[in-house]
């Protein structure tokens, strides 16, 4: 197979992006807006994809799912009280409940560190089952990322501990960061996450997505996680439904090198 162009691979990942608000100002009518540019990229950039999802709080799942044209765009929130993850799980699976009834077709949750990082896995994996199994009852095709916060994560052997007990609690994802810490994504963590994916395949056959996120936001940054996902896990994962960006500026960016000239669209 002739090797992607860097061309190819810019526009392919335009079209994995989340693209992402998760700010204390955003409002309805911000949110609203964000929508409409998506709506409206097709008319002005024909000859590339739209994103994947747009990434919200879970109280603008209901301002995406409504206003959005085409429900291929899938309607993403961030729930288990997120970015710290830091509450009861009664209230974790609630809100990730509301979130679905309110159109959310994917939900990002943090892997819950408190119990984890305290050596209790296996209530931290308890967790992660319960929210999945909340969103699912309202909809089995719901999909479940889980974030890693692989900038608190010490170890290259944390992080494959915490990939694998993520996957094996029913992850469809496994994403590196909130974006919120002082570390977020790297390549050397997406490295050890996706060689956690490719293993977890070969013995289970489940196929996991991964997530990039938090930090990224040059198109040269992006081109590193595109290449890590197509040597470690192939060209089966270069698609949207196995590989995502969670990003607010990438697009731009990526765009304003696409067209040679600055874009300020979204």
């Amino acid at each position: 197979m002739k090797a992607a162009s860097r061309r190819d691979k810019l526009t392919a990942i335009l079209g994995m992006i989340d693209l992402t608000s998760l700010t204390v100002s955003d409002t309805p009518s911000g949110i609203a807006a964000m929508v409409g540019k998506v709506n409206e990229f097709r008319s002005r950039f024909p000859e590339y994809p739209v994103p994947a999802s747009i990434c919200v709080y879970p109280n603008f799942a209901a301002t995406v799912a409504s206003l959005r044209a085409d429900k291929t765009l899938h309607v993403t929130v961030v729930g288990g009280t997120f970015p710290a993850s830091q509450s009861f799980i009664e209230v974790k699976t609630l809100e990730c409940t509301m979130a679905v009834r309110s159109g959310a077709d994917e939900v990002d949750i943090v892997l819950p560190l408190n119990s984890f990082l305290d050596g209790r896995a296996e209530e931290a994996g308890k967790e992660i089952m319960e929210m999945g199994l909340a969103v699912r009852a309202e909809r089995k095709d719901v999909i479940l990322k889980v974030i890693l916060e692989t900038g608190v994560l010490a170890s290259d052997s944390l992080i494959r501990d915490a990939s694998f007990l993520a996957m094996e609690s029913g992850a469809d994802f496994i994403k590196t960061s909130t974006g919120k810490t002082p570390v977020s994504a790297t390549p050397c963590a997406a490295e050890t996450m996706c060689g956690c994916i490719a293993e977890y395949f070969r013995k289970s056959g489940r196929k996991v997505g991964f997530k990039a996120a938090g930090g990224i936001s040059k198109a040269e940054d992006a081109l590193v996680y595109y290449d890590i996902v197509s040597d470690i896990l192939g060209d089966e994962w270069l698609d949207k439904r196995l590989f995502r960006f969670g990003a607010s500026r990438l697009a731009n960016n990526i765009l304003s090198e696409l067209e040679g000239s600055e874009v300020k669209y979204y």
